[in-house]
């Protein structure tokens, strides 16, 4: 299976046959109450950077969707401070990228953009939600680690990437048991996909 194949198995096609229940967007503001824990308990801070992906579709409805998506976060800009862009990745699938130093108002403009593609009827569309933190120990050593909502899941896990596609399970365990009862955590790690970027990349959608 290759990388777009499982990804499609893993946040797309199959996750959505073994779906538990609906997602709702509104399972994004259990990251308000999460990133405090991440920096007061684990030491880990908000990178001040989030992303959602989707898949596309060629028709004129969904770019008209596209198009509100950005006029919103456009809109909301002068208010919020929340940067944003839009773009592709190396395997086919598209992102809203976020950049807030306040992660509340991060939290909410990734909601705003993933209601409205509900709202159009493409949540569908929608894989997942990806919020970025680093940790910053007392021996300067960092790590990035990442939470994935997936959408067809209905449930987030932790992702902490490393040098030449390892991951630090250890560190992912950690964050799960630090977050469980505070954020939906998905209990099947087959469900755990790494999302990697691509070769040149540092984040997911890079």
């Amino acid at each position: 299976m290759g990388l777009l194949d499982g990804l499609r198995a893993a946040l797309g096609l199959r996750a959505e046959a073994d779906a538990k229940r609906d997602a709702d967007p509104d399972d994004l503001f259990g990251m308000s109450t999460a990133y405090v824990t991440m920096e007061a308990e684990l030491g880990y801070e908000s990178l001040d950077v989030g992303a959602l992906c989707f898949s596309g579709v060629e028709s004129s409805r969904f770019r008209d969707a596209v198009d509100e998506v950005e006029a919103i976060l456009e809109a909301g800009k002068e208010e919020t401070g929340t940067e944003f862009s839009v773009s592709a990745d190396d395997h086919g699938y598209h992102w809203v990228i976020l950049e807030d130093d306040n992660p509340e108002d991060l939290i909410t403009s990734i909601h705003f953009a993933a209601d409205t593609f509900v709202e159009h009827g493409y949540g569908s569309r929608l894989l997942a939600a990806v919020f970025a933190y680093d940790e910053r120990a007392s021996t300067d050593v960092r790590g990035v680690a990442y939470w994935i909502y997936s959408f067809r899941r209905g449930s987030f896990y932790p992702f902490a990437p490393r040098t030449d596609r390892e991951r630090d399970s250890s560190v992912e365990f950690k964050l799960e048991a630090a977050l469980d009862g505070e954020l939906e955590i998905e209990r099947d790690k087959e469900y755990w996909y790494p999302l990697w970027p691509s070769q040149h990349g540092t984040h997911p959608w890079e």
